[in-house]
């Protein structure tokens, strides 16, 4: 399989939280850095305060065998309590020729939320490429 295929996975779950609860956890763009051993830190760029189409966040990254690195994540898509999409790009050009915008992106996250019965449903979509 190839990155220019842009393959995709998601994974789905039953969380008993309604979704106002899921949407501030998946939509936290801390979160992550809190349980990954190699993403250190993420912060939101140009003065922005929370996620809407067009916002940018950094992500800085550090792993023993590659080093540390950053990469630039432009929120695509999002819907209050349903749906929060970005792509994930390489402007500094750490993995090859620098890629600002979202054209061609590393990565493409998705999170798709939809209330079930007393909680949320919740959708996991990860797609890799089609960007190096």
């Amino acid at each position: 399989m190839r990155y220019a295929e842009a393959p995709d996975v998601h994974g789905d779950v039953h969380v008993e939280a309604p979704p106002s609860r899921v949407w501030a956890l998946v939509t936290d763009i801390a979160l992550p850095a809190r349980l990954s051993p190699e993403l250190q830190r993420v912060e939101w760029l140009d003065g922005a305060r929370g996620p809407a189409v067009g916002r940018r966040f950094a992500g800085y990254n550090r792993h023993r065998l590659i080093g540390e690195w950053r990469t630039v994540s432009h929120v695509l898509e999002i819907e209050e309590q349903r749906v929060f999409c970005w792509a994930v790009v390489d402007e500094d050009g750490w993995f090859g020729t620098p890629s600002p915008p979202p054209s061609s992106p590393l990565a493409t996250w998705r999170f798709e939320l939809r209330p079930e019965g007393t909680g949320t449903g919740l959708r996991q979509v990860a797609r890799i490429g089609p960007g190096r």
